[in-house]
């Protein structure tokens, strides 16, 4: 299967020199699928042609708001909402997950009560899963037809499904704990320090983006994304 990837912003260059970029990030968690992938940085402006252009569609993390002015937001808007059209499967992560929202009728909000980062407990229907976070914004509204699947205590809507073709994460199962430990390095003098403390606490912890990943290479291969997961089997 050829997956098309939307880059929507760049990881730091300490993060690509340690474990990649997003290229390799995402190569990396699907590499056990055997996907084909294809990169289009629209953060910088390169666009694919058109959804036909991929078998199916992912968007990436950004240290970019959804909310915000920038002249690649409101095309790759009318590109998420053309796979859609066109019923072509997409899955988003962290920002990914805000601008698939907003693009079709959600809205994205800093949430002011501060920032998720680290090893968080994900309630995905009766099960658990930890999963990386990164991230103050959040999916404050949701587009019609959203089926809510997991949340945590910090963020109520963070894994969701658009419809049959379309899943997305808030949390980042591209990250493994040493991204954490270097975002912690260069950014966590932004972030709350208790939650700096707990990220750190748990940086030996494992966590569980395999299980996300076949969720979501499961639904890029055109699994019915609507459908609970059950982790157990």
């Amino acid at each position: 299967m050829h997956l098309g990837i939307l880059q929507t912003g760049h990881v730091p260059d300490e993060v690509a020199r340690t474990d990649g970029p997003y290229a390799t990030l995402f190569h990396d968690l699907f590499a056990h699928r055997g996907f084909t992938q294809t990169l289009w940085s629209v953060v910088d402006g390169d666009f694919p042609d058109s959804p036909q252009a991929a078998d199916a569609w992912l968007v990436t993390g950004s240290k970019h708001g959804a909310y915000e002015d920038h002249p690649w937001i409101p095309p790759l808007e009318d590109f998420i909402r053309a796979i859609q059209d066109a019923e072509i499967p997409l899955v988003g992560s962290c920002f990914g997950h805000q601008i698939i929202a907003q693009a079709l009728g959600g809205k994205v909000e800093k949430f002011p009560n501060g920032w998720s980062v680290g090893r968080t407990e994900y309630r995905i229907g009766d099960q658990t899963l930890n999963l990386n976070a990164w991230h103050q914004d959040q999916v404050t509204r949701l587009p019609e037809g959203t089926t809510v699947h997991g949340a945590s205590d910090f963020c109520a809507h963070a894994v969701i499904a658009i419809g049959p073709r379309i899943l997305s994460t808030q949390p980042h199962p591209e990250f493994e704990n040493s991204v954490i430990a270097t975002l912690i390095d260069l950014k966590g003098d932004v972030v709350e320090p208790e939650r700096v403390e707990a990220a750190q606490a748990a940086l030996d912890k494992p966590n569980d983006n395999r299980l996300i990943a076949d969720w979501m290479a499961d639904v890029l291969e055109g699994a019915d994304a609507t459908q609970p997961r059950d982790f157990s089997k």
